[in-house]
């Protein structure tokens, strides 16, 4: 069967990814769309994505027992032509497995050995479980989400394991990447959760720095204190988000939502925040969603439509920049982002999924040098 040849940025980077759960395989599908060659190694039996697995997208899969010492010796050889390795067990678990940053180094310095947790590699909790909504707890992030005067609200598992796992662990390999074309020399990468999530925190910090960040729930304008920055119910139990921070955008708000002409100066006075949000409440539900989207969406009032996962799927936008894509007849997001002369892509569209070791070493001997 033919397969497609790869196509993207990062088209000729091999990477071995032991088969995990949560930010590696999200990044490792953002890297395969990229261009690059993803082989997953797995335990026997594990079911072969069916295309609907979609994080499992774009690579092959190489179902391995790692326990036997041969098979590991195998594996190695594939290390050797690899230029990164992802990994997302606890501290210690490679190592055991005799496939540890040392030994790998020792088979091949040019490799980047990326390795994914929630707490790090070090530290008191390192060796320890945890989950999305553990690693945002001892940040500070699930503390400043939620309504004011309740509880904090998780914000599925978007913050921790994509946005402080998976992101900072592409960033951290890319940066590695590049480096190793100048100095031949791998590294690696200790890409933790808590402290990508720390760093997204970065604004928020210098917010209560500064004293500007109350750290009472729904008394902020970026979680929803601010009656501009919220989402309000509409006549048909549907809700709509609006945003319109700066004055210009307020005003055009205003004018749509024809909102009383002694609450117009109120953006900035929190002692009317009050008056102002039963305001927008009062408009809100006077109408239905899809009658205010046609209203307000194509104007800079900052509106949207507060739209289910289906929903999404079909809003003019969406299927105006084909952000969703059909692959086997699995609607599915597309890559991201866009390049404008080496574009992302599924890759391996026609793979049947399951490999062979001797089928990968063939296909990545060392021809290039490396």
């Amino acid at each position: 069967m033919k397969i497609d040849l790869p196509t993207g940025p990062l088209a000729g980077l091999r990477i071995v990814e032991f088969a995990g759960l949560g930010p590696a395989p999200f990044a490792c599908m953002l890297l395969s769309d990229m261009g690059a060659d993803v082989l997953t190694i797995d335990r026997p039996g594990v079911p072969v994505n069916d295309g609907t697995n979609i994080t499992r997208r774009g690579r092959r899969t190489l179902q391995v027992d790692l326990k036997d010492p041969g098979t590991v010796e195998k594996v190695l050889l594939i290390l050797e032509r690899a230029d990164v390795l992802v990994e997302g067990f606890r501290p210690g678990v490679m190592e055991r497995l005799s496939l540890g940053p040392d030994l790998v180094a020792a088979r091949n310095q040019r490799l980047i050995y990326a390795r994914m947790t929630g707490w790090g590699q070090d530290g008191p909790l390192a060796p320890y479980a945890g989950h999305d909504i553990n690693y945002i707890a001892i940040t500070g992030a699930l503390h400043a989400i939620g309504h004011a005067g309740g509880p904090p609200v998780p914000p599925l598992n978007l913050v921790g394991d994509y946005g402080g796992g998976s992101l900072f662990l592409v960033a951290g390999i890319l940066a590695a990447v590049y480096e190793v074309g100048k100095s031949g020399k791998g590294q690696i990468v200790d890409a933790s959760i808590t402290d990508g999530v720390t760093s997204m925190m970065t604004h928020f910090v210098s917010q209560h720095l500064r004293g500007s960040f109350r750290e009472e729930r729904g008394t902020n304008i970026l979680d929803g204190g601010a009656p501009y920055y919220g989402i309000y119910e509409t006549s048909d139990a549907k809700h709509v988000c609006i945003g319109p921070m700066e004055p210009a955008f307020f005003s055009v708000l205003c004018d749509l939502l024809d909102v009383n002409e002694s609450l117009r100066d109120a953006q900035s006075d929190r002692a009317r925040w009050p008056l102002l949000r039963a305001e927008f409440e009062r408009a809100f539900r006077s109408r239905t969603r899809d009658e205010w989207t046609v209203r307000l969406e194509c104007t800079d009032a900052c509106f949207s439509p507060v739209l289910s996962i289906s929903e999404a799927m079909k809003h003019p936008h969406i299927l105006a920049r084909r952000t969703f894509i059909n692959i086997d007849g699995v609607s599915q997001p597309a890559p991201a982002p866009r390049f404008s002369r080496t574009p992302s892509s599924v890759q391996r569209r026609n793979a049947s999924g399951l490999t062979e070791i001797q089928t990968v070493l063939d296909a990545w001997c060392d021809d290039s040098g490396r």
